[in-house]
């Protein structure tokens, strides 16, 4: 529930209310422990615009546990806490036999690699520019460090992500390389990645 996670909704709430993604039914949210009460508390700031619940008028709002696995139609996601500032969950996503994890936010961690065990597709962040140490409580990770994770936990691919715009080639693709000989791909706006060409691809 750090803001670049999750600010976007306030954009998609009205995209949902009033813009060309409006649908006739609420859209499902499922929000981590205490996100609901963030987010209304968030949206607590903002001019009554006298349409009913800000949130609630669109978001069917659901919390879910992270101890348990979420079933969310013919998939089913699961959760492990990861090491970062405030609670965090990586999140694994199956359905018919293919996998996607998702580390979230986090510095590098047993649980992550736990959850991503055998995964096709290893989604890691990977904030930290090459060579720089993260002082005090450590949140986030290297290419190098998600490379490391990827490798113990065996995964199909890599696609690195939540990089910021110093960094380069150097600090993404060669530092990860060097570590995991999987395919990698560091993700870039728009782009889409399907579990089946990235399979291919690491064969």
């Amino acid at each position: 529930m750090h803001a670049d996670h999750f600010i976007d909704l306030i954009p998609l709430r009205y995209a949902l209310r009033y813009g060309q993604a409006k649908r006739d039914t609420k859209l499902p949210l499922y929000l981590p422990p205490d996100g609901e009460r963030m987010l209304y508390h968030l949206v607590g700031a903002f001019a009554d615009e006298g349409a009913g619940d800000f949130l609630a008028e669109v978001f069917d709002l659901r919390t879910y546990d992270p101890s348990k696995p979420l079933r969310v139609n013919s998939g089913t996601l699961k959760f492990a806490h990861t090491s970062h500032y405030i609670p965090a969950f990586a999140i694994r996503y199956q359905r018919n036999g293919q996998s996607i994890t998702y580390s979230a936010d986090t510095a590098p961690d047993h649980r992550v690699v736990e959850i991503a065990q055998g995964t096709d597709l290893f989604l890691c962040e990977a904030t930290i520019l090459d060579g720089d140490v993260e002082q005090g409580m450590r949140g986030h990770s290297t290419a190098r460090e998600a490379a490391e994770m990827a490798r113990s936990a065996g995964v199909g691919s890599l696609a690195l992500t939540h990089y910021g715009e110093n960094s380069t080639a150097r600090d993404l693709d060669e530092s990860a390389c060097a570590i995991y000989t999987g395919k990698i791909v560091v993700a870039d706006d728009h782009q889409i990645l399907t579990v089946k060409e990235m399979t291919a691809a690491a064969r």
